[in-house]
């Protein structure tokens, strides 16, 4: 799934494709220093909005200077990426490492194109926190090492919460609750715009109780929609969508939750940091205003469940130059590297030491705390035609909105679900 990176994110896939020549005999890995692998190209795809020209900058000479080579750095697009990352994984020459999208890296290393990174993991990865590193792994196996990372916040009117006589943001869900009550009552704003089919908001609802969307059964995946967890997320998701008049049958982007906001009329709304970028483009008089706090959870000390967009590295398979493309993962992934791209980009890094970093960034700050307790959509290779349109979850949270129980919406779409994780047309 498509991750836009301005000031902010993530998901998608970027992409790092490696051609190289040279003796085998350099590659094996073993002694890598200065010109060991002199002679040899690595060249590195790197999806548009994703690398920072400093960033690529200052790794390419850190990965010159270490290891003799030379390293090239291609802008790709990201319409037509994932077709163009499967073709070149079946291909006799493929690239060497591959930037992919977290939820996407199971279906590559399901293939057999991806090669294992249990080395490096435990060379470079072992304080990666474990939410981002776990879509990086694939039954058991470390396939892909974690980039960076972005999840939704809440970003709020300060104007309108003032109006409201709020001096604080919430810490747990129901000060939250009480503090959309406040606005409800003492303005006439909007407390909250969320339409009925913000899939991923509610996707980090299931995370934070502890639910699965699919459970396995006998050699299968099938729905677990009807699970009481899952419901529970979605009664949650059913208060808060009570303070809004957003239509129910429709998702953030249409129209774009942003551009609703600017219009200084909604007390907050739960979108991607990004996002306040759209609102103060409709309307620049609407950036004095904002601001942004963490998702609050149950209680104070753990925030929110948060979907996790982002993107892993990876190297192919078919890589003949596969210790170098390790080298080269060594440097963009060391923490030198790995802060500077959270700095400039406002991603979250793949180390919780590595947050200092977002500092400044009010929307990264406020993302930060919740990777922790985050998570992804299920890590198969066959749920991303879950989501394919129209997505059957969107219909079953429509459904519960317009009053059905969570029980009876998802015996209607647990039918379609189950043939899509059966790969049935």
């Amino acid at each position: 799934m498509k991750r836009k990176l301005a000031a902010a994110i993530v998901i998608a896939g970027m992409m790092v494709s490696v051609s190289a020549c040279g003796d085998d005999d350099k590659d094996t890995g073993k002694n890598a220093g200065p010109d060991s692998f002199k002679g040899q190209t690595l060249t590195v795809w790197t999806m548009d909005g994703s690398a920072p020209p400093q960033w690529s900058k200052d790794v390419q000479a850190a990965f010159e200077k270490k290891t003799g080579a030379k390293l090239k750095f291609e802008i790709q697009k990201w319409d037509g990426i994932q077709q163009k990352i499967t073709t070149a994984l079946s291909e006799s020459n493929p690239p060497d490492v591959i930037e992919v999208g977290n939820t996407q890296t199971p279906a590559y290393a399901a293939t057999g194109g991806l090669a294992e990174l249990g080395d490096l993991k435990q060379e470079i990865g072992s304080d990666w926190t474990p939410s981002v590193s776990q879509s990086s792994v694939y039954e058991g196996k470390q396939y892909a090492a974690p980039w960076y990372f972005a999840n939704r916040v809440v970003i709020y009117n300060k104007k309108i919460w003032a109006k409201a006589g709020l001096k604080d943001t919430p810490k747990t869900r129901d000060e939250f609750f009480k503090d959309l009550d406040a606005i409800g009552k003492k303005t006439d704003a909007e407390p909250l715009y969320l339409p009925g089919q913000n899939w991923y908001f509610f996707d980090g609802l299931t995370i934070g109780q502890g639910a699965d969307l699919v459970k396995k059964q006998g050699d299968k995946y099938v729905s677990n929609l009807g699970d009481p967890k899952v419901s529970a997320a979605m009664e949650l998701y059913k208060k808060y969508a009570s303070y809004s008049k957003a239509p129910k049958d429709k998702d953030e982007a249409t129209p774009q939750q942003a551009t609703i906001f600017a219009k200084g009329k909604t007390g907050a709304f739960i979108g991607m940091g990004w996002e306040a970028g759209t609102a103060i483009q409709a309307n620049k008089a609407i950036e004095k205003d904002l601001g942004y706090f963490t998702i609050p959870g149950e209680s104070a000390d753990k925030p929110e469940g948060v979907f996790l967009g982002g993107s892993n590295l990876a190297v192919a398979q078919g890589s003949k130059n596969q210790a170098l493309a390790k080298e080269f993962l060594k440097i963009a992934l060391s923490d030198q590297y790995e802060g500077q791209l959270a700095k400039l980009n406002g991603v979250i890094p793949n180390k919780e030491s590595l947050e200092s970093n977002l500092k400044g960034n009010g929307a990264a700050e406020a993302a930060a705390p919740g990777a922790a307790a985050g998570g992804t959509t299920p890590l198969i290779p066959e749920w991303a035609a879950v989501e394919n349109t129209p997505n059957p979850i969107k219909s079953y949270m429509t459904a519960v909105l317009n009053g059905k129980s969570p029980a009876a919406a998802a015996k209607q779409v647990e039918g379609e679900i189950n043939k899509r994780l059966a790969q049935q047309n």
